[in-house]
């Protein structure tokens, strides 16, 4: 299910400290914010479209320290002119007025360049440390269900009523209202079957973790049939941990090297955490349910999608990933502001080309 638009990138903001893999390799990436903002800019220039910022309560397998992620989003979109901040939010510490209000202003203020990815709440040690209910798994995702509803309805209506479970509104307006109409975009991860349902009926986009291009295509088919069920466009961003190299040799001994450096006692700390995360959806099955020690050094299976080599093969897995139906790639790099800039500069027109000889293949065929 190719599609004919062109392939979009984003990466994740380092805002978090420990960099994107649970390794002791050095990481020439910073989370401070004077990094942050010429990663951002550096970005803007390389062809990336978005930016996802991390949210963290808690230190955890390597992440000692951890900026809030609306207020650095609108921080770092105050410093670019077209990158779009995808801003990381978690129903339970935020109310949807709330959040329906902070990002209203923030839309107003940056020309409408912010999003939001409402994150269900997979880790429970957070939410006991904070002192949040934690749902069981079904109901974290009817609870995020309720928030993206009455965020959307709030966005766009005036008057504003809703009764759930977790969330009640009576004649609400929200004024201003965000630029975007009829609303700001809004991302969902997740693989379990209530993640991939709910995205169906109520989320714009929808992450995955990385993974291989059959088990890839079977989640965007599943969401996709689902939303289509509902009347419903849904679009796909797919995470990697991109090591590109002027040789393949060179990036798979990054890879290695990556793995043999692994920080042991915090993966096996993340890993137990997953599996209860995992045994608590009621098919048994979370995101990592089948990762390796290995995959879980990239705590978002970012090494599964294979884009570690040339700038060439890279490219070429990129444009079969849209081939199945990615509309995103959601990217994590070792040195965050040197790769982006190797990526944008040598990775991105190889992109565009493959992509622009498919399009001529595809008016050639229908001429």
């Amino acid at each position: 299910m190719t599609t004919t638009s062109a392939i979009k990138f984003a990466y994740w903001v380092p805002n978090v400290s420990g960099g994107l893999v649970v390794s002791n390799i050095e990481q020439r990436t910073d989370w401070s914010y004077d990094y942050n903002i010429r990663l951002a800019q550096a970005a803007e220039k390389s062809g990336f479209e978005y930016a996802l910022t991390q949210i963290r309560f808690t230190a955890g397998y390597g992440a000692e320290n951890q900026h809030e992620s609306v207020s650095f989003s609108h921080a770092l979109l105050a410093k670019t002119e077209k990158l779009k901040v995808i801003a990381a939010i978690l129903p339970g510490p935020w109310k949807p007025v709330l959040a329906a209000k902070q990002l209203a202003t923030i839309d107003y203020l940056t020309q409408g360049r912010v999003a939001i990815n409402v994150v269900s709440g997979w880790f429970r040690g957070e939410f006991d440390a904070i002192g949040e209910p934690w749902p069981e798994h079904d109901e974290r995702y009817v609870r995020s269900e309720e928030f993206i509803r009455t965020l959307k309805g709030i966005w766009s209506t005036d008057d504003y009523s809703f009764e759930g479970k977790y969330y009640q509104f009576k004649n609400y307006t929200l004024k201003p209202k965000p630029l975007q109409k009829p609303s700001i975009e809004v991302f969902q991860g997740g693989s379990s079957r209530a993640a991939r349902d709910m995205a169906a009926r109520v989320s714009d986009w929808y992450f995955t973790n990385g993974n291989s291009i059959e088990e890839i295509k079977k989640q965007v088919d599943d969401v996709r049939h689902k939303a289509k069920l509902a009347h419903r466009q849904v679009k796909i961003g797919v995470n990697a941990f991109i090591i590109a190299r002027d040789t393949e040799q060179e990036a798979h001994a990054v890879l290695n090297e990556i793995i043999a450096k692994a920080n042991v006692e915090a993966v096996n700390a993340f890993r137990d955490a997953t599996r209860e995360a995992g045994a608590a959806a009621p098919e048994a099955e979370g995101n990592w349910a089948k990762s390796t020690f290995d995959d879980l050094v990239q705590y978002n299976d970012g090494f599964k999608t294979n884009l570690i080599g040339t700038p060439q093969q890279i490219a070429e897995r990129i444009v079969a990933l849209k081939h199945v139906g990615v509309d995103l790639v959601l990217s994590g790099f070792l040195h965050f502001i040197e790769e982006v800039e190797y990526f944008g500069e040598k990775v991105l027109p190889l992109v565009r080309q493959l992509e622009q000889e498919q399009r001529n293949q595809l008016t050639a065929k229908s001429a």
